[in-house]
């Protein structure tokens, strides 16, 4: 039952991340409001949506979920911030609907690294492994 939970939370969290990139790689309209909102157009955008592009990626390959999920929780909390200080919660007349992604993204995210919070050790110890013979 948890791995389907789990496997249930990528999905969304990938699928929504996913989703976005369209948006934010083509130029769309709203994508281009939001980063020269932020004076950050167009290298913010391309750097978002190369970010989320990996955690998706990461999010959906077995045994990198956690380091996806940690991913989309840095980029998701940046965008809620972004929002909240600066955007609003509307954009564009978008009914909140950016914002509410966000949140379900990193709630998605969060609930990940909080049901493999047991892997996490593992997985520092093998990072600090592949550091050691890459140096």
């Amino acid at each position: 039952m948890k791995s389907k939970c789990v496997w249930f939370l990528r999905i969304i969290a990938a699928a929504i991340l996913l989703q976005t990139l369209f948006f934010k790689f083509t130029g769309a309209p709203e994508s281009k409001y939001i980063f020269s909102t932020l004076g950050v157009e167009p290298f913010g955008r391309y750097f978002a949506g190369f970010s989320e592009l990996i955690a998706s990626v990461l999010l959906l390959a077995p045994g990198l979920e956690l380091v996806g999920a940690g991913m989309a929780i840095g980029i998701m909390l940046g965008a809620i911030i972004s929002h909240i200080a600066i955007l609003g919660i509307v954009v564009q007349d978008d009914g909140g609907l950016l914002f509410a992604l966000a949140c379900i993204v990193l709630t998605a995210s969060s609930l990940i690294v909080y049901i493999g919070r047991d892997q996490i050790p593992y997985l520092i110890n093998k990072a600090k492994g592949f550091i050691r013979r890459a140096s």
